[in-house]
């Protein structure tokens, strides 16, 4: 049994899925049927990255998945993979909408455009440069948290990446000022990350109460591959609760580590990343040496 996952926000790069649109009629369908949903031009953001419209959070997200999509359909009909070798199916944040897309949870049209509805709203949830995030390296959650806790922090945990990977959201200033802090006591790396507002923190709760709405509106399809959502870290058969934790997802933190661990418990050998990069593959490997991890981002890992 295979599991699938798919990465999210800050994975793009210009030219992504381009040899699956250049040699695979299916892709460039794809293509033509998300713009048609989104009205928005994908193959001049991805391929051209006119204006460096790819890292606007209102079109790298549909971009991503987009991307990331195409790549798994060609993935899928060009191999012997099927439904029923795949067991689970999670992702990254947006990733964990990929992971309902090509499950067939929920359509490919829905996803599209509660897609390009999320960007839009995580891009306007707060005024520009006021809120941010920092990567941390050298500990685990716990250990941040502590730290957070003992020095009366007001930065939240935002991804649980790795053992040794943590993701911080907050006031910039109040990010800027937790670094001194956080390399006192044992972080190795402190880095704010270029984006354009706190994600998965408090920040975007009233921007994830917006979209809530048109989530519930999704009509969600039973499939025999499960999910993990990020929001509990489970895995999950049952609709209701999918969505419900995908209500929940933008405004709270992503649980990656213990979505890996979880496939640990439940003695999953293979996993297969598709998508842009190969970020997930990296932090599997920090979490757990128990995995086949493959990577498929262009035509050539599929041979």
């Amino acid at each position: 049994m295979t599991s699938i996952v798919f990465p999210g926000q800050g994975s793009q790069t210009a030219g992504m899925a381009k040899d699956f649109y250049d040699n695979f009629k299916t892709a460039k369908l794809i293509f033509e049927e998300i713009e048609d949903y989104t009205k928005i031009d994908l193959k001049k953001i991805i391929f051209d990255n006119v204006n460096n419209k790819l890292d606007l959070t209102k079109f790298s997200q549909i971009s991503i998945f987009t991307a990331s999509y195409t790549i798994f359909k060609i993935y899928y009909s060009e191999t012997n993979i099927d439904n029923i070798d795949i067991n689970v199916m999670m992702g990254h944040s947006l990733g964990e909408y990929t992971a309902l897309a090509c499950s067939d949870r929920i359509s490919l049209k829905d996803c599209s455009l509660i897609l390009k509805r999320r960007g839009e709203l995580m891009n306007t949830a707060v005024t520009p440069n006021e809120t941010g995030m920092a990567a941390l390296i050298g500990k685990e959650s716990n250990s941040i948290q502590k730290i957070i806790d003992e020095n009366n922090l007001n930065v939240e945990i935002a991804n649980d990446n790795s053992n040794i990977q943590i993701v911080i959201s907050g006031n910039i200033n109040e990010i800027k000022r937790s670094e001194k802090i956080f390399l006192n006591n044992g972080i190795k790396k402190f880095v704010i990350l270029n984006v354009s507002a706190a994600f998965h923190s408090k920040y975007m709760r009233e921007a994830q109460k917006e979209l809530s709405n048109d989530i519930e509106n999704l009509i969600f399809k039973d499939n025999k591959i499960k999910i993990i959502s990020n929001y509990d870290a489970n895995i999950h058969s049952d609709n209701k609760i999918i969505k419900k934790n995908l209500q929940n997802q933008m405004a709270n933190r992503v649980n990656w580590t213990q979505s890996i661990k979880k496939l640990e418990d439940i003695g999953e050998k293979s996993i297969v990343e598709i998508g842009p990069n190969k970020v997930l593959s990296g932090l599997i490997k920090r979490i757990s040496n128990n995995f086949d991890i493959r990577s498929i981002n262009s035509i050539s890992d599929i041979k």
